[in-house]
């Protein structure tokens, strides 16, 4: 994942404030580095990491709305997409839906 470009869609889109984006890119990898330092025996394990990911992504929302800008669903599909490439990555095949659970974006 080091050499992976996070968020591309929504880099591109002039919607999307640059250094909130860079905030939920941030989540995205430090729950990399979360996986990789628990190593998650299980399903249930991985569930529950991705599951504070999104819910730190949750927290973004009002940043975005006073930034005239809303995690809508361009947005959604960009970040479900690299949350659905991350578990590939390390080995889960998970439900993407499951994944980002908690959402409220």
């Amino acid at each position: 994942m080091k050499d992976y470009s996070f968020l591309k869609n929504m880099y591109a889109d002039s919607y999307f404030p640059k250094f909130l984006v860079d905030k939920v890119k941030t989540v995205l990898i430090d729950l990399c580095f979360d996986i990789e330092k628990t190593s998650p025996k299980n399903i249930e394990e991985f569930y529950a990491l991705t599951h504070s990911a999104t819910k730190k992504i949750n927290e973004l929302q009002d940043d975005f709305f006073e930034n005239d800008s809303e995690i809508e669903t361009n947005a959604r599909e960009s970040i479900g997409q690299d949350f659905n490439i991350i578990a590939k990555s390390y080995g889960f095949n998970a439900d993407t839906e499951e994944i980002i659970a908690p959402r409220e974006w």
